[in-house]
């Protein structure tokens, strides 16, 4: 398994189409969200994962600013073996390296809380309706 973080311009067309392959197979097939994927905010991330044997089993993307970065769009191909918390760990040691960040800040779908919190995150205010699906934004101090 390897770990890689790339802004869009640096994906190849094979990375972006299994992205957005993986991104549909999740969003729109499993969970039967009704929303528009591809929201124009590709263009300005930073795209982080794993692959394994040529295909992405798990993704992120992020948007670093100053001392913080705002993570989403998360998703393992494979549920219960690992693979996000994986994704998570390395993706934040790659964000302080790289940008020195203090802080992670995401929206976690409500079923997901519980795996959030087991790395550190704290929840952050009242939960919302994003994208017709519960969320709750957290946190995590690093």
């Amino acid at each position: 398994m390897q770990f890689i973080s790339k802004k869009f311009s640096e994906l190849t067309t094979k990375e972006l189409y299994e992205i957005l392959k993986v991104r549909s197979q999740i969003f729109i097939v499993e969970q039967k969200m009704n929303c528009l994927d591809m929201d124009g905010e590709d263009y300005n991330a930073l795209h982080c994962f794993i692959t394994e044997n040529e295909n992405i089993v798990a993704y992120l993307r992020a948007f670093p600013t100053n001392d913080k970065v705002k993570i989403g769009r998360v998703i393992t191909v494979t549920h219960g073996i690992g693979l996000g918390r994986k994704l998570i760990e390395q993706s934040i040691s790659y964000f302080k390296e790289c940008f020195g960040c203090k802080k992670i800040e995401l929206h976690s779908q409500i079923s997901a809380v519980g795996f959030y919190e087991k790395l550190g995150f704290k929840q952050i205010g009242e939960e919302f309706l994003e994208e017709n699906v519960w969320h709750i934004s957290m946190e995590l101090e690093i």
